[in-house]
């Protein structure tokens, strides 16, 4: 079954590649505000020590990360900075899924999700072009 939802999700980001940059800066960046919606709901929770809901979301973490990097770069973000940051964000979330399914203790499983949630806010920062933002 996640293997399933997994081949949709990638699906669903190559349909998307089609779609222009201007068209995503326009309505915002979707697949970024798919990411910071599991974001939001497991880094918070676990800043409050509940690991609850990121050992239940951690493999949708992944793919919504999956799906964000597979998705047009609009025209308000910087290329190859984004690009970059992307691939550091879906290699962490990947690693926190799989850290969730060995089992690993709390106090990793936080250092993992608030070094992914750092490289979330570099994104929606640092890569930007201008301050407008903020």
């Amino acid at each position: 079954m996640k293997k399933y939802f997994a081949l949709v999700i990638i699906a669903v980001a190559a349909l998307a590649q089609t779609a222009t940059a201007q068209t995503s800066t326009k309505k915002g960046w979707q697949e970024m505000k798919n990411f910071h919606h599991f974001m939001s709901g497991t880094f918070h929770p676990a800043e409050d020590n509940d690991f609850a809901p990121l050992r239940a979301k951690a493999d949708s973490l992944y793919l919504s990360a999956v799906a964000w990097q597979l998705s047009p770069i609009p025209a308000d973000f910087k290329e190859k900075e984004t690009k970059e940051t992307l691939i550091t964000l879906v290699s962490q979330t990947k690693a926190i899924a799989e850290a969730v399914k060995n089992k690993v203790d709390d106090k990793e499983l936080f250092k993992m999700i608030n070094e992914a949630h750092d490289t979330f806010h570099k994104i929606v920062g640092e890569c930007r072009k201008d301050d407008d933002h903020k």
